[in-house]
């Protein structure tokens, strides 16, 4: 499905190397994205609420396609070049080498990828959800509130992505609680809540009360057996009140802003991105604690605070690690 809408904001002062022929003047940016799942799935809603909010500054003229299969990604992708599209963002995991071959082939067109990989040529960049800041923050949160001592973890592959976060937030709840137990469950899907429902209830029925939600579905099986769940990358807390503890949060606005003045100011260059997820760059947060704000034991909290102030302040790093999490029970 193609949907087409209008706009978005102020250039950032940049620097690094131009590359010729990306953007001219005070004109509206043209960006169009590329998506493999629906818009409502968390991780490219975020990519698309940033873009959508770039639109609404006036910046840029944005167009998108959702739920494109794998194999008519590359099509896709070079309509849009053929159209005239400055800057065209996406998510190029399963597509990787038709991604970088229409990249090389549009030259004067910039790409900003998401992508496991680097950067490549003069024109690709890529970004990745480094938001393990936060997540580590909320397996503070989760390894102090569980009762049974036993939390449940359903993911949708087993890709840096996604490993990056449960280790970053099986490391939290180790720190809160040295005893507690993992069960971890990959659903070999992006976008299937009903089956990441089915595993988080197996989890639950095993003896798992909290759950970690890195897939749709996961909070609606907390929600209906009476667990917790956490969060992540969006804030669901207001559908789930009394289930969503904290999330960790990814705002995606500082990697599109800075793409779309690079563009506007002749200076787009292949980049990697990634950095500007951090919480250093505003790029992650650990959502407001909302409902759970006076549930949540002072010491556990005070961990929390305690931790979050000295990330920000950079004498706290949370370990970056991409391998698979395992299960210790």
């Amino acid at each position: 499905m193609l949907a087409a809408t209008g706009i978005v904001a102020g250039a950032l002062a940049l620097t690094g190397g131009a590359t010729a022929g990306f953007a001219q003047d005070k004109t509206k940016i043209k960006v169009a994205s590329v998506y493999t799942v629906p818009i409502e799935q968390q991780w490219v809603g975020r990519i698309h609420k940033a873009l959508k909010e770039a639109e609404s500054r006036g910046e840029i003229e944005y167009v998108w396609a959702e739920s494109v299969a794998a194999t008519d990604y590359e099509r896709v992708m070079r309509q849009y070049a053929e159209a005239g599209q400055q800057l065209i963002v996406g998510e190029s995991f399963a597509v990787e080498r038709p991604v970088r071959a229409v990249a090389k082939d549009y030259p004067k067109t910039a790409f900003l990828m998401g992508s496991s990989f680097g950067p490549a040529g003069s024109n690709l960049s890529v970004f990745d959800n480094f938001i393990q800041e936060p997540a580590y923050l909320t397996g503070l949160i989760a390894g102090g509130m569980s009762k049974s001592g036993i939390i449940g973890m359903v993911g949708g592959y087993p890709i840096p992505e996604v490993n990056r976060l449960m280790n970053a937030f099986m490391q939290g709840a180790r720190e809160t609680n040295p005893q507690i137990k993992f069960m971890v469950s990959f659903i070999g899907s992006w976008f299937d809540p009903p089956k990441a429902k089915e595993a988080a209830f197996a989890m639950i029925d095993r003896g798992a009360d909290i759950m970690y939600a890195e897939r749709f579905g996961v909070s609606d099986a907390a929600k209906e057996r009476g667990k917790l769940a956490i969060g992540n990358v969006i804030d669901t807390q207001a559908q789930y009140p009394e289930t969503v503890v904290a999330s960790a949060l990814w705002h995606m606005e500082p990697t599109i802003f800075r793409a779309i003045a690079a563009v506007r100011e002749n200076k787009f260059s292949a980049e990697d991105y990634g950095q500007f997820s951090t919480m250093k760059f505003g790029g992650s947060s650990l959502s407001p604690l909302g409902t759970f704000e006076k549930k949540i034991p002072e010491a556990v909290l005070a961990k929390v605070k305690e931790r979050e102030q000295e990330i920000r302040d950079g004498l706290f790093r949370v370990d970056v690690n991409d391998s698979e999490p395992k299960s210790s029970m």
